[in-house]
């Protein structure tokens, strides 16, 4: 990818150590031939990992803006080292992904929500599976609140300003409330242009979980995947919103992390009550770790604790899932599934620092693994 040189600047300028792979072990890389074996875990750790295997032939999977950017470098990698292997993904936002594989048009789905069984989402993919589905989270994809506002470097919001300012009850950037938060700097009287997705997207629904819990007295909406705020332009996918903010002075949307890094953007530190936290890999790291998972089976769909008061946690944070069958119709598919999800959950894991991404935890990727390898 050819912004991966330039996010790992950007990454080490705000000081975020490229070895903050908490959760990563390290694979064998796929040999031309496919076959398997051993090698020891990033990190100088004792043990060791079975290789990824290479598949030969093709995947098609759809979903998530959030995590194009690791998926593409994913699929880079994994293509350049299992020459007979070709997967396509087609970032179109994770409600589009939900509906394509609950009718069978691909064979995986990104997702920065997991199946939703009120919705008849875990029923419709199992029966288009003829198994029960994975909600496999793949990456930790912070969302940063990210503005443009000519002469502010440096921000602090707390989750009531969040809310009132994308609801259109805070207007301007000097607002008297902005300015309590943010001692010593000059800000100017900037009208505020807010920014959202207009497609189905769970960054939006993770976005309004987190107002939900964090400032329940200021947003009280159910979250969704579509955004309820009447306000602001609304933009097709991350990179739309990243753009619309971009192109502001006054700007301010939600998008995933390395979206924000991409156009250069100031982002916000969030206060949820425990001090202002800057979004790093470390800080984003640190609020997943306390994630539990609530899935059964093979399924590791997670509750987040968006309200989290802990020093150093920053935790408006998304976990993006890659949604799979347990078993495939032709195996396959199944297999090849398997392997390259075994890739990212491994190997694929310790580049996304320098993506702008936060790796799994130890505990949650042993338990990703432990699902893949039921894969059929």
């Amino acid at each position: 990818m050819t912004e991966r040189k330039g996010l790992r600047v950007q990454i080490n300028r705000i000081g975020i150590a490229a070895g903050l792979t908490l959760g990563a072990v390290a694979l064998a890389a796929c040999s031309s031939s496919g076959s398997n074996s051993s090698t020891s875990p990033a990190g100088g750790s004792s043990g060791s990992a079975a290789a990824a295997a290479c598949f030969s032939g093709s995947l098609k999977g759809e979903g998530s803006t959030a995590q194009k950017n690791a998926i593409e470098q994913w699929i880079t990698d994994y293509q350049t080292k299992c020459s007979g292997a070709t997967v396509n993904y087609n970032a179109t936002g994770s409600g589009a992904g939900v509906t394509q594989f609950t009718g069978k048009q691909v064979d995986f789905a990104g997702s920065d929500s997991a199946l939703d069984p009120t919705k008849g989402e875990v029923a419709a993919a199992a029966t288009a599976c003829g198994s029960p589905a994975y909600d496999l989270p793949m990456v930790t994809g912070p969302i940063a609140v990210a503005f443009k506002v000519k002469g502010v470097n440096k921000l602090t919001l707390t989750p009531s300003l969040i809310a009132k300012i994308f609801l259109g009850k805070i207007t301007t950037w000097n607002d008297p409330a902005i300015a309590a938060a943010n001692s010593g700097v000059t800000l100017p009287a900037t009208k505020i242009s807010v920014f959202f997705r207009s497609d189905a997207s769970g960054t939006t629904q993770n976005f309004e979980k987190y107002l939900k819990a964090a400032a329940p007295s200021d947003y009280t909406d159910t979250p969704s995947k579509s955004w309820t705020g009447k306000v602001g332009s609304g933009k097709k996918g991350s990179d739309g919103v990243q753009q619309g903010v971009s192109g502001t002075d006054g700007g301010i949307g939600y998008m995933e992390w390395s979206f924000a890094q991409n156009g250069n953007l100031g982002v916000a530190q969030v206060d949820n009550g425990g001090g202002a936290v800057e979004l790093t890999a470390a800080s984003a790291a640190k609020a997943v770790q306390s994630a539990k998972v609530t899935g059964t089976g093979g399924d590791l769909t997670l509750k987040l604790d968006y309200a989290t008061k802990a020093p150093g946690a920053y935790p408006l944070i998304l976990v993006t899932y890659e949604i799979v069958c347990s078993k495939y119709a032709d195996a396959s598919k199944g297999t090849a599934v398997k392997d390259f999800l075994s890739y990212i959950a491994g190997t694929g894991q310790t580049g996304l620092t320098d993506l702008g991404y936060a790796p799994l935890p130890d505990t949650i990727a042993t338990q990703v693994k432990a699902s893949i390898a039921k894969i059929s």
